[in-house]
C-alpha cells in the first residue's frame, strides 16, 4: 500500500515506538528527532540529544574521523543498509561504550537535506560471537535487543507541539520524516491486523521479497514468507510449551507474542522466485488501552551474509578440531612405528662394529641386511605421510598411460617376494585385455599394499591369490588371503586415516596404506571393497570402469 494511505498516528507511532534507534540529523549532523528507542539505548532523557551534533554519541577517539566520513556522506547523500562488515562503536550518556550497526537513508525538504539512521545495539550478539571462538561452541547473533511497545504514545507525541500554526508545521515535518523513513528504510516492515491480514508492506519489503505491495495488501499474512517446514516445527514447539493447539500460520507469531518470545526470531523467509534468505524477526503487538492488541508490526532485517560468515566459522573450526586430532594421532603412531625400525639400525650398526675378522662376514651380511630393510621401513612410512599430505591438499592426479597389467602383476610380485613368511606363496591369475590405461604408479602401490597387508596377516605356509579381471566393462583386481581376518565392528572404518583394526595392535603398520589405497582407487574413478571374516581371511577388491581407462 502506498505510504501516502497511512494515517499520521501511525507514522507516529513507527517513528517513536519502532523497536530500533531511529535518528535524524541535518546538513551539519546537528540531531533534528530522535525516537524514544534511541534515547533509551545511549541513556538521555526524552528530547535531551534534539539540537547536540550527532558526534555526542561517539567515542571521542573516533570524532575526527566521523566528522570527515559525515561530510562525505553530506556531499554524497547514497543508501547503505545494516550490517556491511563495519566495526562501529557508540557512547552513552554514562561514558559507557558499546558495538552498534547503521544503516543510513537521506532524503530533502524545502532544499534542505536531512539524513537518516537506524541504529541497533549488538553487544550481545558481540559477546555470543566471542564466546564462540573461545569455547569453540555454537556461533549465535543477536541483531538487534528486543522490540517496544509501539502504542499508547500518540498523544505524548501530539501534547510536545504547540497549539499554534507552528503545530501544522511540525506535523508535515514529522510526517515527512515517518515518510523517509518507511520509503528508505532498510529493514522489512510489514503492519497486520489482529487476524494477521497484512494492512501495510514497505518498499524494503517489495525489494527484499519480490512481490508488490499490491499483491500483498488485505490479501496475506506474513505466514506467506515463512518457510512451512520451519512454521511448521515451531507450531508443534508452542504447541508443547503452551498445552494449547497452534497452528502452522499466523498464530504461530501472535502466540509468540503473548509468550514474549517474539524478538530475535531468526528463520528463513521465501521470495517469490521461491528462493530464500535468512532474516532475524521481531514481532511487536500494537494495542488500544492496555490490553486489547489491535494490529501487529514486524520488522525483519536480512542476516544471510552473518549466517554464511557463521557457517564458515564453524568449518574452519571443524577443520581446526580435525587437523589437530590428526596431529595427536600422527605423534603417536610415529613414535612407536619409528622406534622399532630405529632401534634395529641402532643395534645393528653397533654389532657391526664388533665383527672384525673375515670369517664373521656372514654375521656382518645378516645385520646389514636389517639395516636396509629398517631404513626401506622408514622410508615407506615417510612415503605413506607424503602422500597422505599431496591427497589432502588436492594435489595429486593421476598420470594416465597404456601398459601391461599383467606384467606389472608380475613385477610387484617379485618385489614382495622378500616378505613372503616361510612356506607363503602368492599364486597370479588373469584374463581378458593385459593392456590398461591407468596411471601405473598409483596401481603399483595399491597391489603393493595390498599384497604387503595379506603376507604379514596370514601365517605361515598360507596361500595368498592375486586375480585380475579386464573385461569391455570393467577392470577387477582381487588380493584374497587366508588370514587372522578383520573383526566386524572395524570394517566400517578401514579405511579412515591412522586407522587400525583391534586384533592388529601387536603387526607393525600406520594405518595409512588402505586410505591411500582407497583415495587412489578413487582418483582413478574406481572403488576399493572389502570382505572379511575373522579368522578365516579377506578379499580386497578394486573396480575401475572400463570407459574410465581407455
Amino acid at each position: 500500500m502506498p505510504f501516502s494511505s497511512l494515517n499520521d498516528k501511525t507514522f507516529q507511532a513507527l517513528f517513536d515506538y519502532a523497536s530500533i534507534g531511529i535518528l535524524v540529523t541535518n546538513d551539519q549532523g546537528v540531531i533534528q528527532m530522535a525516537n524514544k528507542y534511541i534515547e533509551h539505548q545511549f541513556g538521555y532523557e526524552q528530547g535531551e540529544l534534539i539540537g547536540h551534533k550527532v558526534e555526542v554519541l561517539i567515542p571521542t577517539r573516533y570524532i575526527k574521523r566521523h566528522v570527515g566520513h559525515r561530510e562525505k556522506f553530506s556531499a554524497d547523500p547514497h543508501s547503505r543498509p545494516m550490517g556491511l562488515g563495519m566495526e562501529l562503536s557508540g557512547l552513552k550518556k554514562n561514558g559507557t561504550e558499546f558495538p552498534v550497526e547503521v544503516s543510513l537513508g537521506h532524503y530533502t525538504v524545502s532544499g534542505e537535506n536531512f539524513s537518516l539512521a537506524f541504529i541497533n545495539d549488538i553487544t550481545q550478539r558481540k559477546e555470543t560471537e566471542q564466546a564462540v571462538i573461545q569455547l569453540n561452541a555454537h556461533l549465535e547473533e543477536k541483531v538487534k535487543e528486543g522490540s517496544q511497545s509501539l502504542a499508547n504514545t500518540v498523544e505524548q507525541l501530539s501534547s510536545q507541539i504547540k497549539e499554534t500554526e507552528r503545530k501544522d508545521k511540525e506535523l508535515e515535518r514529522v510526517n515527512t520524516f515517518l515518510n523517509n523513513i518507511w520509503n528508505h528504510a532498510g529493514a522489512i516492515i510489514i503492519v497486520c491486523d489482529n487476524e494477521g491480514l497484512i494492512q501495510f508492506f514497505n518498499p524494503a519489503a517489495e525489494k527484499a521479497l519480490g512481490y508488490a505491495a499490491d499483491e500483498i495488501v488485505y490479501k496475506f499474512s506474513p505466514a506467506l514468507f515463512n518457510d512451512p517446514e520451519e512454521l511448521k516445527a515451531k507450531a508443534k514447539e508452542l504447541t508443547e510449551l503452551t498445552g494449547k493447539t497452534v497452528n502452522p500460520d499466523f498464530e504461530v507469531y501472535s502466540a509468540l507474542a503473548e509468550m514474549n518470545k517474539s524478538s530475535d526470531l531468526e528463520l528463513h523467509f521465501i521470495r517469490k522466485d521461491s528462493s530464500n534468505f535468512f532474516v532475524s524477526l521481531d514481532i511487536t503487538p500494537l494495542r488500544e488501552g492496555k490490553n486489547l492488541v489491535t494490529s501487529y508490526l514486524a520488522i525483519a532485517i536480512d542476516i544471510s551474509e552473518k549466517k554464511e560468515a557463521e557457517a564458515e566459522l564453524r568449518t574452519a573450526l571443524e577443520k581446526e578440531k580435525e587437523l589437530n586430532e590428526l596431529k595427536s594421532r600422527f605423534v603417536s603412531m610415529a613414535s612407536h612405528e619409528f622406534r622399532t625400525p630405529l632401534s634395529a639400525i641402532l643395534s645393528s650398526t653397533y654389532l657391526l662394529s664388533r665383527y672384525v675378522n673375515t670369517e664373521e662376514q656372514p654375521q656382518r651380511e645378516k645385520h646389514i641386511q636389517r639395516i636396509v630393510s629398517s631404513v626401506s621401513s622408514l622410508t615407506e612410512i615417510l612415503n605413506d605421510f607424503l602422500s597422505v599430505g599431496k591427497i589432502e591438499e588436492g594435489n595429486i592426479f593421476p598420470k594416465y598411460t597404456h601398459y601391461d597389467i599383467n606384467k606389472q602383476m608380475g613385477d610387484v610380485i617379485q618385489e614382495v617376494q622378500h616378505l613372503l613368511k616361510k612356506g607363503q606363496q602368492i599364486n597370479s591369475t588373469s584374463s581378458g585385455n593385459s593392456l590398461v590405461y591407468l596411471d601405473q604408479s598409483m596401481m603399483k602401490h595399491i597391489i603393493t599394499n595390498l599384497l604387503s597387508n595379506a603376507i604379514k596377516f596370514s601365517t605361515e605356509n598360507s596361500i595368498i591369490d592375486l586375480k585380475t579381471e579386464n573385461s569391455d566393462h570393467e577392470l577387477v583386481i582381487s588380493v584374497t588371503d587366508k588370514g587372522i581376518g578383520i573383526p566386524k565392528e572395524d570394517q566400517e572404518n578401514l579405511f579412515k586415516r591412522f586407522f587400525r583394526s583391534s586384533n592388529v595392535t601387536n603387526i607393525q603398520g600406520t594405518g595409512l596404506g588402505l586410505h591411500i589405497v582407497k583415495k587412489y582407487a578413487e582418483l582413478m574413478n574406481g572403488s576399493v571393497t572389502c570382505d572379511s571374516e575373522l579368522g578365516k581371511g579377506t578379499i580386497f577388491t578394486i573396480k575401475i570402469k572400463q570407459n574410465s581407462i581407455q
